[in-house]
């Protein structure tokens, strides 16, 4: 960035002038402009070792006002080497959420306001922009039109809410006499397969279940929850004095993608009057697809579910989106309303502080409202089309070539797969695609990650990101083939 001379008045008791301001953030503007159209320069994982950014920083703050071009060229002398380009091309790992134009406008616009959205009174635009977003979001969706939405930050948050909501749901006077300490109520078990994501388990942990009180069912061939297996874990549960409360399904599973039986589910659920939460953070948002709406079967008997458009909407980290259909439940679990929050608006607005255990809140709808509008459904559809046509041209590469094999199926655009020359021991075709994984990734050029099925070593390929092309795809699987030949 260029250096110039700091126009700030150093005596001066007030903010930055707003000449100042407006030639740092044209700056800003054009470097993020350039960032994002010239990431492909960038290696998408970081190339530096622990340490090297913590080093290159002060390890006191300044006690002298600085000038802001110094802090803008330190972005790059410091801050750009120890940066994972998420929104690169190329980053293929994880569950990608890369930042849309749109989503960073709307970004900069929500620091510009920094309102607090904790009441109505508060922030009006932000309140109701939220109520209109989430309800455009749950048509978009083709969900019911009973449940309702709040967003939170991320699916973590998300579920463990809806863990509570299923706790207080039961009626054990949690709320008024906790948990600790007390003999009048059996324990609490919780559900979700061996493959549910692990803040399930942070959740139970947070809300007070202990591990203890977590039950994992058992999958399939292809990674689904067992319904038969959780009908009998929760009929054993009960003979032995357990109290089961809440099952989580998930569509999508973190590894491989996997979509659980949620119709079978929700009757279990049903029967056995327990609490049915549906996890499709990452995949949920294909449901927006006419060709893909049966990913979302029986989610319209789920008690709550929970979509992240950050996740594959491409809108900037965090936004998480909890619907359920027991709004006036969550109310109950968590609505606290001292003195200096009660306004004569509360009987006829929606305050959302009182639905979780956050007060301060951001104007993250702003985020969702740019990006539908700017990209309109049938522009995100295309988008989230073309993400999926490259998952399964992907797989169709690794099912094709005789030394590659795929570990699961592809119902999206996460490919699960190993090398497997046919020779070697499981012990030894563990460490030849973890090497094969590591050399990737050491050149710079592309970022995947692994995962574990049924105790073997995976490589997982992730496309969700919206800069990324098939052009990238092809170059991806061509360097694979490239460190393999010369590993194997």
């Amino acid at each position: 960035m260029e250096k110039s001379k700091n126009i700030y008045d150093t005596t001066s008791l007030s903010d930055m002038p707003p000449e100042e301001f407006r030639k740092y953030g044209y700056e800003l503007i054009d470097w993020v402009t350039e960032y994002l159209k010239d990431a492909e320069k960038y290696p998408p994982l970081s190339q530096v070792n622990p340490g090297d950014v913590k080093k290159r920083v002060p390890a006191q703050p300044p006690s002298k006002p600085e000038q802001f071009s110094d802090v803008l060229n330190d972005v790059d002398k410091i801050i750009m080497p120890g940066m994972t380009h998420w929104n690169h091309p190329n980053f293929m790992a994880y569950f990608n959420s890369t930042a849309s134009a749109p989503g960073i406008l709307a970004e900069l616009l929500s620091s510009a306001f920094n309102i607090n959205g904790m009441l109505w009174k508060s922030s009006p635009a932000s309140t109701e922009l939220e109520q209109v977003t989430l309800d455009w979001f749950r048509q978009m969706l083709s969900l019911p039109e009973y449940f309702w939405g709040i967003i939170y930050d991320t699916a973590s948050v998300s579920s463990m809410h809806a863990i509570a909501a299923a706790r207080e749901k039961i009626n054990i006077q949690v709320r008024e006499k906790g948990l600790a300490g007390r003999s009048d109520i059996p324990r609490l078990r919780l559900y979700c397969s061996e493959h549910a994501h692990s803040s399930i388990d942070k959740g139970a942990l947070t809300i007070g279940l202990g591990l203890e009180g977590i039950r994992k069912i058992s999958v399939d061939n292809n990674f689904k929850m067992i319904p038969e297996k959780l009908s009998e874990a929760i009929n054993e549960d009960r003979k032995n004095g357990w109290l089961p409360f809440c099952v989580v399904a998930t569509v999508g599973t973190t590894s491989t993608t996997s979509i659980d039986p949620v119709p079978e589910i929700s009757k279990i659920c049903q029967k056995e009057k327990v609490w049915l939460h549906v996890d499709a953070a990452h995949a949920g948002v294909t449901a927006m697809l006419p060709e893909m709406k049966n990913v979302f079967d029986g989610v319209e008997f789920a008690d709550s579910l929970v979509v992240n458009p950050h996740k594959w909407m491409f809108i900037p980290i965090d936004l998480s989106v909890l619907y359920t259909k027991h709004k006036d439940i969550l109310k109950k679990a968590f609505s606290l309303v001292a003195e200096y929050l009660k306004t004569g608006q509360d009987s006829e607005v929606e305050n959302y502080m009182d639905y979780g255990i956050q007060l301060g809140r951001r104007f993250r709808s702003l985020k969702l409202w740019f990006v539908i509008r700017y990209f309109g459904i049938e522009g995100i559809q295309n988008i989230l089309r073309e993400h999926l046509r490259l998952g399964k041209l992907f797989a169709g590469w690794i099912d094709e070539h005789p030394e590659f094999e795929r570990m699961a199926p592809t119902p999206f655009s996460t490919t699960c797969f190993r090398a497997n020359p046919g020779n070697l021991s499981e012990k030894e075709l563990d460490f030849l695609n973890e090497n094969l994984m590591n050399k990737v990734n050491e050149t710079g050029k592309l970022f995947i990650t692994h995962t574990k099925l049924n105790n073997k070593f995976v490589i997982r390929l992730v496309v969700s990101g919206i800069r990324t092309k098939e052009k990238h795809v092809k170059e991806a699987w061509k360097l694979i083939q490239k460190f393999y030949s010369k590993i194997k």
